[in-house]
């Protein structure tokens, strides 16, 4: 299964050594180092400049990207959609009270679930951009190293602040879009049933992934 995974909020995981690896990249502080660490960015709000639709078994979701806060991110995330790539790929990591996830997961040849390959390299953590982990936000999956993000997204279901950027020990996360329709959907999705790894048990599939008119 994916590798590409963010950790459960601070409440429901903070005993976990998996939360704390994915969160802290494998740093924990300067290391007496003299170099600032960067501090929190400031809130923006985000601006809309490009729109996906994504059409699962579920229903349709719609959203709109900020390339204006978010370039690499949206700019990756247009790639695999004009690709084709999402197409037939799976949510294969629901929880109900933090995220949906999906975007690198499919069922191959023999009906299993498997990673799907080839990805394009993966791009630069842009978590200081402002914009915040909030529900309904749409946000790069990547593993414990911060620079690791291919085509895995995720969508908050709740408020996960706790995902944003926190200091350079804990980078966070990088937002780069919202839901601006087909909230209900994502719930619909979060409510599914889901074996102990959060797989669900019925598919979650996204049928196609297109660019629409804003």
């Amino acid at each position: 299964m994916s590798t590409n995974r963010i950790p459960r909020r601070a409440l429901l995981a903070l005993a976990t050594s998996l939360a704390l690896t994915a969160c802290g990249g494998g740093g924990g502080g300067d290391g007496g180092s003299s170099t600032p660490t960067p501090t929190p960015p400031a809130p923006v709000v985000l601006t809309v400049t490009h729109k996906v639709r994504l059409t699962t078994n579920q229903g349709v979701i719609e959203l709109g990207l900020d390339r204006t806060h978010a370039p690499l991110s949206v700019d990756n995330f247009l790639k695999y959609v004009n690709d084709g790539y999402y197409n037939g790929t799976v949510f294969h990591r629901v929880i109900s009270n933090f995220v949906i996830q999906g975007g690198g997961v499919a069922r191959n040849g023999a009906g299993a679930l498997q990673e799907k390959t080839p990805t394009y390299g993966p791009i630069a953590l842009e978590s200081m951009n402002g914009l915040s982990n909030v529900r309904g936000t749409l946000a790069m999956a990547r593993t414990n190293v911060a620079d690791s993000a291919t085509s895995q997204f995720y969508i908050n279901v709740v408020d996960n602040t706790s995902l944003n950027y926190q200091n350079s020990a804990n980078p966070g996360y990088a937002v780069f879009g919202t839901v601006t329709l087909g909230l209900d959907v994502v719930d619909k999705i979060k409510a599914v049933s889901t074996n102990a790894s959060d797989v669900p048990l019925v598919d979650v599939t996204v049928t196609e992934a297109k660019v629409i008119p804003l």
